[in-house]
């Protein structure tokens, strides 16, 4: 799963979103994180557990004015897993989606389109 969302903020602002280890449990409850790779303001690597099971990562890249918060999850259902694996990955796509425009909103602070960060 892949997904991009644009931020108007830096990389310092996204990536102290996610330096808290307690916030991926709010982010994906299901998910047990382990970080392999700490990359600062580029952003985190980690292994995946739980309700999945392989690798994710959020990348931060610096563009104009902003950060585009790149997601990656690499991983498959555990053994033994059962439901629906076409609706589960439609709702795993719109978590991650919504986990983006939240940050968006609340790091971005009620910035207005098309006016430049810091000026609000």
């Amino acid at each position: 799963m892949i997904d991009e969302t644009f931020l108007a903020v830096p990389p310092s602002s996204v990536a102290a979103a996610f330096a808290d280890p307690g916030a991926w449990r709010r982010f994906w409850p299901d998910l047990d994180l382990a970080v392999y790779a700490d990359r600062g303001e580029e952003g985190l690597r980690w292994t995946v557990r739980g309700g999945l099971v392989g690798t994710m990562e959020v990348w931060l890249e610096p563009v104009l004015d902003g950060t585009v918060l790149h997601y990656f999850l690499r991983a498959d259902f555990p053994p033994g897993a059962t439901g629906r694996p076409l609706k589960e990955i439609s709702r795993r796509q719109r978590a991650a989606k919504a986990v983006a425009l939240e940050l968006k909103f609340v790091l971005e602070d009620g910035r207005p389109p098309g006016v430049a960060p810091g000026r609000v």
